[in-house]
């Protein structure tokens, strides 16, 4: 495929190394004799091309002067569905911008709303080729942002701990993660939280609150200065146990259609205080340890946390800076070669690994059979332990690269 200038397309929510991704693309378009232009602002930038009065080459000067370890995107983010804009000559319109500025094809970095824009976009006839990028890590492949968002919520979650300490606080941490719990799983281990709960495995509250009063009880009692905390990681797609999914009514939805998911920390405080309150235990261990003050301190003090863009903000982790390099300069020669409407998967040595775009942005939620090994470990996943039944395999390669 003739290819002379690609146009570099970020879009959706910020995360982990997107910067890597376009140096990767930039740097690899430049050693196969090719420039990389930034459209702006994701889609809305692509839909308002042909009114831009230039464009940025990222040459050798300007990509120097990006910082592939921050997170973010150089070239800016928009939620846009381009297929929902009001302008019937909307194609046609993203077509003009293109030949505006010899943009011979578009790889463009996102998460399935993005992906699912690709294939729009292909099927209209404009080549693209996807870079997987998503901090829910709900796509088929790895998604750059991935490891980035499990690193972040892992340091928050571990560094309130002081905080719980130092007032014997039952706190639950809300992160990000939509409809699937992958960030809040892997990042939730990461700081040895005591409970985590994710949308794959309905919430049994009584459940949840008998592991976390014989934890936390248990810890204040053995300390030598009556201190102790218990840490709750929950995303934000909570399930309760008769499966409905907490949704912010009042926040509407985005462009792509999906009702805002809001208030799964509050609801858990509630639900643990509902049943602190209601608990004859509860008192006479207040009483036992101190803590009890009449009308100020009758149950332990929950709070919920809600870290929010913080998890997806900062710097990006080395892996996804790995990640991000390796799939930018993979995507510009699945461009070259003319495999449009693909996204890349991996580079292993010399393989440049892809997919259809319309197989990658299938969902892909957390393996429950993964938790039963954390469950015989003392971690609560908001259900009856499932018991963990170990199966041997010897392994002859590497089922995992970046």
């Amino acid at each position: 495929m003739d290819i002379r200038r690609i146009g570099v397309i970020t879009s959706g929510g910020d995360c982990g190394g997107l910067n890597a991704v376009i140096k990767g693309i930039a740097r690899k378009a430049y050693a196969l004799g090719i420039e990389t232009v930034v459209i702006p602002n994701g889609y809305a930038g692509l839909y308002n091309l042909v009114d831009l009065d230039n464009v940025v080459l990222l040459n050798a000067e300007r990509v120097s002067k990006i910082e592939a370890s921050l997170a973010g995107s150089e070239a800016g983010h928009s939620r846009v569905k381009i297929s929902k804009i009001a302008d019937p000559d909307k194609y046609e319109r993203i077509k003009k911008g293109l030949k505006k500025f010899n943009i011979d094809g578009l790889i463009i970095s996102g998460g399935d709303d993005t992906g699912s824009v690709v294939v729009d976009l292909t099927s209209q006839g404009i080549p693209c080729v996807h870079v997987p990028k998503t901090m829910d890590l709900d796509l088929q492949p790895y998604s750059v942002g991935g490891d980035s968002a499990i690193n972040r919520i892992s340091i928050f979650a571990r560094d309130l701990k002081t905080t719980g300490m130092s007032h014997n606080r039952i706190l639950v941490i809300e992160v990000f993660g939509r409809y699937v719990g992958h960030t809040a799983f892997r990042g939730g281990i990461g700081a040895e939280a005591d409970a985590i709960l994710i949308p794959e495995v309905p919430v049994d509250f009584d459940i949840l609150y008998e592991h976390m009063k014989t934890t936390y009880f248990a810890r204040i009692e053995r300390s030598d200065v009556r201190a102790g905390t218990y840490i709750i990681v929950v995303a934000e797609g909570l399930k309760t146990a008769s499966g409905e999914m907490l949704y912010d009514e009042s926040a509407g939805v985005d462009a792509f259609g999906h009702k805002k998911l809001a208030g799964a920390g509050k609801y858990i405080r509630q639900q643990l205080e509902k049943r602190l309150k209601a608990d004859p235990d509860v008192q006479a261990f207040m009483k036992r340890t101190g803590m009890f003050v009449p009308g100020i301190y009758v149950i332990p003090e929950v709070r919920e946390v809600t870290p929010g863009h913080l998890v997806r903000s900062g710097h990006s982790s080395a892996y996804d800076v790995n990640f991000g390099y390796k799939t930018g300069a993979g995507a510009v020669v699945l461009l070259r070669e003319g495999k449009t409407g693909n996204t890349i998967t991996g580079v292993e040595g010399h393989k440049i690994l892809y997919m259809p775009t319309t197989e990658a942005i299938k969902r892909r939620e957390v393996d429950v059979d993964e938790l039963a090994l954390f469950e015989s470990l003392g971690t609560c996943f908001g259900r009856r332990p499932v018991e963990f039944k170990p199966e041997l395999r010897e392994e002859h390669r590497s089922e995992r690269s970046m």
